[in-house]
């Protein structure tokens, strides 16, 4: 699927990562997504100091919302990231 929001944080975190500010960055289950409000984003920061910043660039998305990642059952990386505040399936 080519989702244009999607693709659009995609994007977005590829930059991040140029920057030096996010260290990896995945998105499960890509290829059966539909909406941007059903993807759910995974990262890690290259450091602790840069979410502040990760967060403000990433809040330039509708919706953000994001919390540690503690099941670790999708992605091993530290932090989920979603753009469906309020939003339950």
């Amino acid at each position: 699927m080519h989702v244009p929001e999607i693709i659009e944080v995609k994007k977005h975190l590829d930059e991040l990562k140029d920057k030096g500010l996010v260290k990896e960055w995945e998105l499960p289950y890509e290829n059966i997504l539909t909406r941007l409000t059903a993807a759910i984003y995974f990262l890690t920061p290259t450091d602790e100091s840069k979410l502040d910043e990760i967060w403000n660039e990433l809040d330039k998305h509708p919706m953000l919302q994001y919390r540690l990642n503690e099941e670790r059952k999708l992605s091993q990386l530290e932090w989920r990231v979603e753009f469906n505040k309020g939003f339950e399936l």
